[in-house]
């Protein structure tokens, strides 16, 4: 045949048998198969992986195991791995928001007056006056409203020394009989009823308060905790405003506990009134000597002083305003927080 082309006029090419299988005997033609599509059923596959677990497991039980286990592992390490990764990342995008929003964010120390009282009296006038403040009967000394007042005065003042200082009051609603009033309200309502003490310009706007505290140690740690509430981050400096027979509870015992360092923390002592010094010292000596023995007062007499002094049953919103510490909220051991700490 020669390879001449056909030209366009050429009669066009017909089949002259048909596509498809012929039957011999019939001289039929049967048309040709279409390939069936191969359908993807879940439920096979998954037959088919339990069948091929079934049978490794059966061939070696003890590597089988052994596999799956340490595959377990390595899934939860990677898990535990991105949620703590996520949980930091959470924190600083918080801690930024609140640097870029908070109008506190630009101070840098606390001065902190430790509440010991609540206020009753309608009028804040007779503020000095000791029938205006409830009192248990340890307190009831001539004199002893003169004592609140001057706390507050050193705080304020020592505010208004520090222009980049945030004031808080200190204490929460410790008294049944009293009502639900805490003792920081009651601190902050007479500074303003006493003109901040000629620093209202400089002071009241950065004069705030922690209502929740129940005891020093917490006056100490919830105010730290506040601050960052507010400020967005932890303080440089620490300035406690308290009675002098309370310095070594503060300034060592307290501190020591949460690891402030020593030379950022400073102390503000006042005197009790002349006739409350001697069993005030007692009564100090019993507290200092149980805080040596349960150092964050989770347990025993410490705890349970803490609990009466919550008549109201008030949540503690902290540590949610301080992630970075809620490990030292939640530790309750008499050996040194084992943890980092944003100070540290």
């Amino acid at each position: 045949m020669s390879g001449r082309s056909f030209s366009p006029n050429s009669p066009k090419s017909f089949n002259a048998y048909p596509s498809g299988e012929c039957d011999v005997e019939s001289l039929t033609f049967k048309k040709a198969r279409k390939p069936k599509k191969s359908e993807l059923r879940p439920a096979q596959m998954i037959k088919f992986f339990a069948n091929r677990i079934q049978y490794y497991y059966k061939l070696h039980p003890f590597l089988f195991l052994f596999l799956s286990l340490s595959f377990g592992v390595a899934v939860l390490v990677i898990l535990s791995f991105y949620e703590s990764r996520f949980q930091i990342m959470s924190n600083f995008r918080n801690a930024d928001v609140g640097l870029e929003s908070n109008p506190f964010s630009k101070l840098k120390n606390l001065v902190m007056v430790a509440g010991h009282s609540v206020y009753t009296s309608s009028s804040y006038g007779k503020a000095d006056d000791e029938g205006s403040w409830f009192l248990e009967s340890y307190q009831k000394h001539p004199g002893q409203a003169a004592t609140f007042l001057t706390h507050i005065q050193e705080g304020v003042e020592a505010a208004a020394k520090d222009e980049d200082a945030l004031l808080l009051f200190s204490g929460g609603e410790t008294r049944k009989d009293a009502g639900p009033r805490s003792e920081a309200q009651s601190y902050w309502f007479v500074a303003e009823s006493k003109g901040w003490f000629g620093e209202k310009q400089k002071v009241r706007w950065r004069a705030l308060t922690e209502e929740h505290a129940r005891d020093s140690f917490e006056n100490l740690l919830f105010s730290v905790c506040r601050f960052r509430e507010l400020t967005g981050t932890y303080p440089q400096n620490i300035t406690v405003v308290s009675y002098d027979f309370k310095e070594e509870r503060f300034a060592n015992l307290h501190r020591s506990t949460i690891g402030f360092p020593e030379s950022r923390f400073s102390y503000v002592g006042t005197p009790t009134t002349a006739t409350a010094v001697e069993a005030a010292k007692r009564g100090e000596a019993m507290v200092k000597s149980q805080f040596q023995e349960d150092p964050h007062g989770c347990l025993g007499s410490l705890y349970r002083k803490k609990l009466g002094r919550d008549p109201f049953h008030r949540s503690i919103p902290y540590p949610h305003g301080c992630p970075e510490i809620k490990g030292l909220f939640r530790y309750c051991g008499t050996a040194p927080y084992p943890g980092t700490l944003p100070w540290s």
